[in-house]
């Protein structure tokens, strides 16, 4: 069973706050390096200071965001965040929207710079909030918990999970396929393409090392170790099975994958909640993604010969 985790929510909405703000700034960052892999265009002197003045912007709102907001001057320093936030993510719109980059993009530079701002700088504002509450990993998502148990639950929970998980993005894609008329079609996953394109060794490790190791360390620890035991604690408990799940899904942005994940996501806190240590759903979560990643190389790899 989970222990209480009694963080606050001002803490926790910090927190996430943070998280999507960098990740913003990274796609930001992307726009800037789509528009010079491009080459210099007419409207250079507007899009560079329009990309400067969004990272400043969200740096500002970062900044503010940092530390506890005592009660005097509150209604100050949330006007000062709502206009150095909202400046941000519009002046980053206006670059995104010149530099011609579409979501879509999936260069192997433009998915770790992706993964880097996202579940890189996630994993460092959640140690900072660690700090803050006075508490570290191990403590605070039960780490030395019967860890061997745990990890051996995790390893367990994937290699069963690994072929449902595959059967349920064919059906996935089979039925998106026979629904033209909803307009959803089947899209193939951005690393997918990115490992594609990827011509060297050394590129494929570094995608490999974002899929494998830093997004299910970041992921879980966010999904399941914070957000999933604030929300149940906080008297919603099938909120927070279904939303972080739902939740968990939806920040892939993929049609196909969508039921997957989500199933995936329901197992994961599952585990988290049966062995009270998240290095069961990291266990889990990696492996999962490493079968996933071995099992692309081989298809690359056979596919090209």
């Amino acid at each position: 069973m989970l222990t209480v985790k009694p963080w606050p929510v001002e803490a926790i909405v910090r927190l996430v706050l943070s998280v999507i703000l960098c990740a913003y700034a990274g796609s930001v960052l992307i726009s800037v390096q789509a528009y010079a892999a491009a080459g210099a265009r007419g409207n250079a002197k507007l899009f560079f200071p329009l990309a400067a003045g969004a990272l400043v912007c969200l740096a500002a709102a970062l900044g503010l965001i940092a530390r506890a907001w005592p009660p005097e001057g509150i209604s100050r320093r949330l006007a000062g965040l709502v206009v150095c936030a909202y400046s941000g993510l519009l002046l980053g719109a206006w670059a995104q929207q010149l530099s011609g980059a579409g979501a879509g993009d999936a260069s192997l530079s433009r998915m770790l710079m992706a993964a880097l701002s996202f579940h890189g700088a996630g994993l460092i504002l959640i140690g900072r909030f660690l700090r803050e509450q006075q508490t570290h990993w191990t403590a605070a998502f039960g780490l030395a918990h019967r860890w061997r148990r745990a990890a051996l639950m995790g390893a367990l929970g994937a290699l069963l999970f690994l072929p449902m998980g595959w059967g349920l993005q064919k059906v996935s894609a089979l039925v998106l396929t026979h629904l033209p008329h909803l307009g959803l079609t089947p899209k193939e996953q951005l690393p997918v393409t990115a490992l594609r394109e990827a011509l060297t060794w050394g590129g494929r490790l570094s995608l490999g090392a974002a899929a494998v190791l830093l997004a299910p360390v970041a992921e879980e620890t966010m999904f399941r170790g914070i957000l999933y035991p604030v929300i149940k604690q906080a008297g919603y408990p099938r909120l927070a099975w279904w939303g972080t799940a739902l939740l968990f899904a939806l920040v892939h942005l993929n049609l196909v994958t969508f039921v997957p994940l989500l199933v995936l996501a329901l197992l994961l806190t599952e585990l988290y909640e049966r062995t009270g240590n998240l290095l069961a759903p990291i266990t889990a979560h990696l492996l999962f993604n490493a079968l996933n990643f071995a099992a692309l190389l081989v298809l690359q790899h056979y596919g090209g010969a």
